[in-house]
């Protein structure tokens, strides 16, 4: 009894270190914590059963670049997007998951929203996106050179553009 209760205590601390690892919030208090700390947000809003968003964990979110890059510049939110039992609170109304998805906008799994430091979301990404992918858009985004009214395709070009234009 003494040796179960050994391993379910190591076990438990085990699984406490990865959840530690991964910094993702809850809504509420990735919000407040991305107005806080003037960063900006992502929500993932993923299902249970889609293939895509274990893919989108296991390939993009666990690249050792990717997540630095996260854990350094914004707050990371998951969202079961099908969960009705779970509530958030958004510009002083409360939603459960779904209706946040929905009116988020959310047509498919996983899709990313990304917010400004207010709260506003700026833009909904559909699909999974591979790392190699996915840190150009985090660095436009992190960078706010969509407020620059500079295009994705022009950054991916010239990512040093957006530093050049602002100190115009």
């Amino acid at each position: 009894m003494r040796k179960a209760m050994f391993w379910i205590v190591i076990l438990g601390f085990v699984l406490g270190l990865q959840a530690a690892d991964d910094n993702w919030f809850g809504f509420d208090r990735g919000i407040s914590l991305s107005q806080k700390q003037s960063k900006p947000m992502l929500v993932d809003f993923y299902t249970d059963w889609c293939h895509w968003c274990k893919v989108m964990d296991e390939k993009t979110f666990n690249n050792p670049e990717v997540k630095a890059f996260l854990n350094f510049h914004f707050i990371t939110v998951r969202i079961q997007a099908e969960d009705k039992k779970a509530f958030l609170t958004y510009k002083g109304k409360k939603y459960n998951h779904v209706e946040f998805s929905k009116a988020a906008g959310v047509r498919g799994y996983p899709s990313l929203a990304f917010f400004d430091k207010k709260g506003e979301i700026i833009t909904i990404i559909p699909g999974y996106v591979p790392a190699k992918t996915f840190l150009p858009i985090l660095k436009y985004i992190q960078t706010e050179c969509y407020l620059k009214k500079i295009s994705f395709e022009d950054f991916l070009k010239k990512q040093d553009e957006c530093d050049k234009k602002e100190s115009r």
